[in-house]
């Protein structure tokens, strides 16, 4: 009877062992395929820009993530094969990103290898489908393992969020809100796919004019004060970079972000002067030297004071498409020029401004040119008024702000 109960249990036994080595095997492999399905479906929602190459920037960005060729591409198999590749036994497979405008749609998607619903000019949401072999030991043994394998499928779904009532890594350059009367809360008064002139706001006499190409009136706009006191980075520099990229990353939100219905202060040394003034206010000038960073490698005359400028400017790599741009949709960019920007109830140098909302711009070469003229003593660039056509870097809910429209952030849907 022993002999007979040892020999009944053998294959219970070894079934036991393939759970616990193979089906362990398997729920691993499924993990890594799903955390590097969400890599690839966060690093291609941050690229969809509402343009018509936002799909294929998209695309490369995910691709991205599976590139080993440095170290750090996702992989599988107890980290030994990288996803999207095998070896004699293990094939991977991965699909196309799925684009889609809704999200009901991109979460119908998973598990689906089929053409995308949406263009990159409308894309909100992408999915991406992975699949992967798991090898197979104790089960091996059995019929329905004798392929010493079985597929196994990652997935993923990432696009944009609700607007954000706090912005973070925005440019924190100020314009008015143009709709008198609050009465158009999606666009605040401006017009999509119009060139404006912003401009430093100054006092007095005589008003400065709208740069070439642009409409009438010039818009003015104000620094908002996020000098870090506490940084070794000089101040001129913080305002470079800036000018660059937008707020700097910090732990303290007061410095890296916006929040809409928050009132706002102006950067201290950039306080509006005459208009008159025949020299530029080197503070709006420093910033206006990073903005010149996102069209143009050259650092220009008026920015060689900056502290180390020539260092600082090597960190900021000019956008991929420098080109104007009358239809946005034909950028074919990196986002760089793609501007965030608070727009404000009025303008104000004593604390009284309240962020009303965050609207989005394209930051253009002046007419002629090939980027922006920092020497300008009115602190003048060209930027066309987009609305909501990416998501911002970081940003949160939370607030109680009651806004319906604006930019949103990335966020991981499934």
């Amino acid at each position: 009877m022993t002999l007979q109960l040892a020999i009944i249990l053998v294959p219970v036994i070894f079934g036991f062992m393939g759970f616990a080595i193979d089906l362990g095997r398997m729920y691993l492999i499924r993990g890594e395929l799903n955390q590097a399905a969400t890599a690839m479906a966060l690093a291609a929602a941050a690229k969809l820009n509402s343009t018509t190459a936002a799909a294929g920037t998209a695309i490369a960005a995910a691709n991205a993530t599976l590139d080993t060729s440095l170290g750090a591409g996702n992989k599988y198999n107890f980290g030994s094969l990288a996803v999207g590749q095998g070896d004699a036994l293990l094939t991977s497979t991965v699909y196309s990103p799925g684009f889609f405008a809704n999200l009901a749609d991109a979460l119908a998607a998973v598990g689906q290898s089929g053409d995308s619903a949406s263009d990159g000019s409308l894309a909100r949401h992408v999915t991406i489908n992975l699949t992967a072999d798991a090898p197979l030991f104790f089960w091996s043994m059995f019929s329905f393992g004798q392929s010493r394998k079985a597929p196994i499928a990652g997935a993923a779904v990432a696009g944009w969020s609700a607007p954000v009532c706090t912005a973070c890594g925005i440019e924190p350059f100020a314009i008015p809100r143009q709709d008198r009367g609050d009465t158009d809360p999606d666009n605040f008064g401006f017009v999509a796919g119009t060139l404006y002139t912003l401009g430093y706001q100054c006092n007095g006499a005589p008003v400065p004019a709208p740069l070439a190409g642009t409409v009438t009136p010039r818009i003015p706009y104000l620094i908002l004060d996020r000098f870090n006191i506490a940084s070794a980075v000089a101040e001129d520099q913080q305002l470079y970079q800036i000018g660059a990229q937008g707020l700097i990353p910090s732990p303290n939100p007061l410095l890296a972000c916006a929040r809409i219905l928050g009132a706002e202060n102006i950067w201290a040394t950039a306080a509006p002067r005459n208009c008159g003034n025949a020299t530029p206010n080197t503070s709006v000038q420093a910033a206006m030297c990073g903005l010149s960073s996102r069209l143009s490698a050259d650092v220009p005359a008026s920015c060689t004071n900056i502290t180390d400028v020539a260092t600082l400017s090597a960190s900021y790599p000019v956008d991929t498409d420098t080109t104007s741009l009358i239809d946005y949709t034909a950028y074919q960019g990196d986002n760089r020029r793609i501007m965030t920007l608070p727009i404000v109830e009025t303008l104000a140098i004593d604390g009284s401004m309240t962020v009303a909302g965050f609207r989005q711009f394209l930051f253009e070469p002046n007419s002629g040119a090939t980027s922006n003229t920092p020497s300008d003593f009115n602190g003048r660039f060209v930027a066309m008024y987009l609305g909501t056509v990416a998501p911002v870097r970081q940003g949160r809910f939370d607030g109680g702000c009651g806004i319906t429209s604006g930019p949103g952030k990335v966020v991981l849907n499934q």
